[in-house]
C-alpha cells in the first residue's frame, strides 16, 4: 500500500464496502464497448483493487427489458467475497440517466447484487450529451440532487449512492454543484481532473481537485492518468483525495494498484481463466489481451500482429499458451 487510508461511508454497514486508496473504476464512453465486464473485474479484484464498477448502463433500457439487464450486467458469487488476503471487495453499478424515477428503479432492480450505485455525470461523448446524460448533467445539479434523493430513498442506508463528475472551466461552478448534491445525501464523489472538452493528452488538473476537496463535506476520489504506482502516490499527495480511480491505465496493467509497475504474465493467464468461465464477446476479449500484452515485457511487433490475427477464443488460448503458458488454467476452468 502506498497510503494507509481507509474510509467507510457513514450510511453503509461496516462489512458492505471498504473504500481505500486502491480504488478503481473502468468505463468507456461508447455504448458499444464495455471494458469492465465480469472477467476483468474479477482479475482486478485479485490485485488490491477495492471497488470495481460495471460498464455504464443506460437506466431507461435496464428497467424496461430483461434482455438488456442480462446483457448489461452479469456477476458471480466470487465477485463480492473477501479476497484470499482478507480484503473486502465491493461492486458498484454505474448508470447513465437524467430521470429520478428511472434511476431509482434501476438502482432498486440491481441492488441485491451490488454494494452501491453510481450516476455518471462525466461522460463527455457527444451522444451522451445529446441524450441529456453524462457531462450535460453538470449544468443541472438540482436534477442530479433529485436523482440521488430518489435512489437513496429506494435503497435505504445499506447501499451507497455516488456520482462521477468532471471539473468545469469555472471551478466555482463545480463547487456549487458539489454543495447541491452533497445536500441531497450523496455518499462520495469522484472527480475527473479535466473539463468535458479536454482530451486525454491534456494533463489533469490535480490542483483543481485539491481545491474542490478542501470545501467538500463528503469523501472525494481523484481520477485522471492513474496509470502507474508512482502516479497513484503523486495523485494522493497533490489532491489529498480519499482514493484514486483508474480507467485507461488499468487496462494495460490490471496490477497497478498492487504497486506492480510492469504487467505480470500471471495476470494474462488469470484473465484467460476468467474469460473462459464467464464468456464475453471475442472482440472485447481480444482488446483486453492486446492492452495487457502491451505492458508485458518481451512482446514484439510480430507477436502483437499474430495476437490481433486470432479469430476466436481457441486461437487466443493457443497464443497465450505458446507465448507464456497457461499456469493452472486447465485445472481452474474445470471447477
Amino acid at each position: 500500500m502506498l497510503l494507509n487510508l481507509v474510509f467507510t461511508p457513514s450510511s453503509i454497514t461496516p462489512d458492505a464496502m471498504v473504500v481505500q486508496y486502491t480504488y478503481w473504476h473502468l468505463w468507456c464512453g461508447k455504448k458499444d464497448r464495455s471494458y469492465s465486464k465480469l472477467p476483468f473485474r474479477l482479475l482486478a479484484r485479485e490485485y488490491n483493487t477495492d471497488i470495481t464498477y460495471t460498464p455504464m448502463i443506460l437506466a431507461h433500457e435496464f428497467i424496461r427489458s430483461s434482455v438488456a439487464r442480462d446483457s448489461d450486467f452479469t456477476t458471480c458469487e466470487l465477485e463480492r467475497q473477501r479476497t484470499p488476503d482478507g480484503r473486502q471487495h465491493a461492486l458498484v453499478a454505474q448508470f447513465a440517466s437524467s430521470d429520478p424515477t428511472e434511476f431509482a428503479r434501476a438502482a432498486e432492480l440491481i441492488a441485491p447484487w451490488v454494494d452501491g450505485v453510481d450516476l455518471n455525470c462525466g461522460c463527455p461523448q457527444s451522444w451522451a450529451i445529446k441524450e441529456g446524460i453524462g457531462c450535460s448533467l453538470m449544468q443541472r445539479p438540482e436534477v442530479v440532487a433529485e436523482m440521488v434523493k430518489s435512489a437513496k430513498a429506494r435503497l435505504g442506508p445499506s447501499k451507497t449512492v455516488s456520482v462521477k463528475i468532471r471539473i468545469s472551466k469555472d471551478i466555482s461552478e463545480t463547487q456549487r454543484w458539489i454543495r447541491v448534491v452533497e445536500a441531497a445525501g450523496v455518499n462520495f464523489i469522484t472527480i475527473h481532473g479535466r473539463t468535458k472538452s479536454q482530451r486525454s493528452s491534456t494533463p489533469p488538473d490535480y490542483e483543481a481537485i485539491r481545491s474542490l476537496i478542501a470545501g467538500a463535506k463528503v469523501p472525494i476520489l481523484a481520477n485522471g492518468d492513474a496509470n502507474h504506482p508512482s502516479v497513484l502516490a503523486e495523485i494522493i499527495t497533490k489532491t489529498c483525495a480519499a482514493g484514486t480511480m483508474s480507467a485507461r491505465g488499468i487496462l494495460e496493467n490490471p496490477t497497478v494498484f498492487a504497486s506492480l509497475a510492469v504487467t505480470p504474465v500471471e495476470s494474462v493467464q488469470k484473465f484467460m481463466k476468467y474469460a473462459v468461465k464467464h464468456p464475453i464477446p471475442f472482440p472485447l476479449l481480444l482488446h483486453h489481451l492486446s492492452e495487457m500484452s502491451a505492458g508485458v515485457k518481451g512482446m514484439n511487433k510480430k507477436e502483437k500482429s499474430r495476437l490481433m490475427a486470432c479469430r476466436d477464443l481457441f486461437d487466443a488460448i493457443d497464443f497465450v499458451e505458446e507465448k507464456w503458458g497457461l499456469g493452472d488454467f486447465h485445472d481452474q476452468t474445470k471447477t
